[in-house]
């Protein structure tokens, strides 16, 4: 008889020390081991702290192999899996921010793939910048190519600058939702699901970080009528890791306010 104990399916947050991770932590139920995971361990100590629910919290950067190592030694089979780490556009230059929103999410996911099982189920953060960017099937097909160490390149080759910000944070979310909808492909065989969700003008201190230095996004605020909460996108996230959504796989959830629908119409009308 086979006396070897299952590894202890954990939930995880990457991005859990501020902000929206930091509201998706709070918002997850559950009685199973919760681990906390930010590039600021500092923050992910302090959010794990005021947590009703028992929870531990490592340092991980998605772009630091050592860092995606040990916290994959730490959660050997997962449970919830909520990815909110990244960077928008005035926080780094373009290839940054291709680096750790689309490169390291997909290294990170990799990393994590033998900790997948039945059950697992997981929400990767995109943006609405991913429905708003439209690019040519050869720019697509290099974004479904991540790991390419000519990404940067690539993208020039076909007359995209990646130093842009707002240009790399556009192309990197629109690669989040399209590496969720390949992963989806491979994670449904073995009982699990992967979803990508796409935030809209978000009241958090990278959202507001935003609207001071983007004089753009005050009209889209306007549109809407107002920003969202960190709280509303993680009931969102909550839900969709929840057996409530267990019918959806492979699919992007917008949370924008009907900022995308209604933009549309306010174009057409223009």
């Amino acid at each position: 008889m086979n006396s070897a104990r299952s590894p202890e399916v954990t939930d995880l947050v990457v991005g859990a020390g501020s902000g929206m991770g930091a509201a998706v932590a709070a918002a997850l139920g559950g009685d199973r081991p919760l681990v906390l995971a930010d590039a600021n361990i500092s923050g992910a100590e302090r959010v794990g702290s005021q947590l009703k629910r028992k929870a531990e919290w490592v340092k991980c950067d998605v772009t630091n192999p050592d860092d995606r190592d040990a916290l994959a030694e730490r959660v050997p089979a997962l449970g919830s899996l909520v990815i909110t780490a990244g960077l928008s556009p005035t926080m780094a230059p373009g290839e940054r921010i291709l680096e750790v929103n689309l490169i390291g999410m997909t290294q990170l996911l990799g990393r994590l793939d033998a900790a997948v099982g039945t059950g697992t189920a997981a929400v990767c953060f995109a943006s609405i910048a991913g429905h708003g960017v439209e690019v040519s099937n050869e720019v697509a097909a290099i974004l479904d190519d991540p790991l390419n160490p000519d990404l940067i390149d690539r993208l020039r080759a076909q007359g995209v600058d990646p130093s842009n910000a707002g240009t790399a944070y556009g192309l990197s979310k629109l690669g989040v939702i399209r590496l969720v909808r390949r992963l989806a492909q491979t994670w449904a065989p073995r009982g699990a699901r992967i979803l990508s969700l796409s935030p809209g003008i978000i009241d958090t201190p990278m959202g507001n970080q935003e609207l001071q230095q983007q004089a753009g996004m005050q009209p889209m605020i306007d549109l809407v009528g107002r920003m969202g909460s960190a709280a509303e996108l993680a009931s969102v996230a909550a839900f969709l890791v929840s057996e409530g959504a267990s019918f959806m796989n492979g699919c992007d959830v917008l949370v924008d306010g009907g900022f995308m629908a209604l933009a549309e119409g306010w174009t057409a009308q223009g």
